[in-house]
C-alpha cells in the first residue's frame, strides 16, 4: 500500500508533502509524490525538475520513508488521473494542499481539490500551508 501525494511547487503542495511523508511513516507505507503537467503540456512552471525531484525523495529518505515521483500526463480530468493511480499503486489515501480561500471563493465550485475531494473512492486528506 502507498499514501498519494498531489504535489505542486507551491506553499500548498510543500504542506501536502510534509503531512503525506508525516502520514506514510506513522502507517509505514510508501509514498507515491504525484505532480502532473496540466493537460499534457510539455512545458509547466507546475512541474518538478531534476533537483526539486532529488529534494522531494531526500526529504522521504529522510523521514524513513520509500517514494516514487510520477509526471503522468493528464487530459481535461485530474480526478481521473488520480484514480488510475490509486489502482495502480493500491493508494490507502491522497493528501493534497488547499490555498487558503475568502468565503465567496468557497461558494465557487469546481476546483480540482473540490472534484478530487468528492470523486476518489479512498479517502483524501486535505491540508492548508501554515500561515
Amino acid at each position: 500500500m502507498s499514501i498519494l501525494v498531489g504535489y505542486v511547487p507551491t506553499p500548498e503542495g510543500e504542506a501536502a508533502l510534509a503531512r503525506g511523508l508525516e502520514m506514510a511513516a506513522a502507517l509505514q507505507q510508501d509514498v507515491v509524490v504525484v505532480n502532473s503537467p496540466r493537460r499534457g503540456s510539455t512545458v509547466d512552471a507546475e512541474m518538478v525538475d531534476d533537483e526539486a525531484r532529488e529534494r522531494i525523495l531526500g526529504a522521504a529518505r529522510a523521514a524513513g520513508v520509500g517514494a516514487t515521483v510520477e509526471q503522468p500526463l493528464h487530459g481535461s480530468d485530474i480526478v481521473d488521473t488520480f484514480e488510475g493511480l490509486v489502482a495502480s499503486t493500491g493508494a490507502s489515501m491522497v493528501v493534497i494542499g488547499l490555498r487558503r480561500r475568502s468565503p465567496v471563493g468557497k461558494l465557487v465550485l469546481g476546483s480540482d481539490a473540490q472534484r478530487l475531494l468528492l470523486g476518489l473512492d479512498v479517502p483524501v486528506l486535505a491540508v492548508k500551508p501554515t500561515a
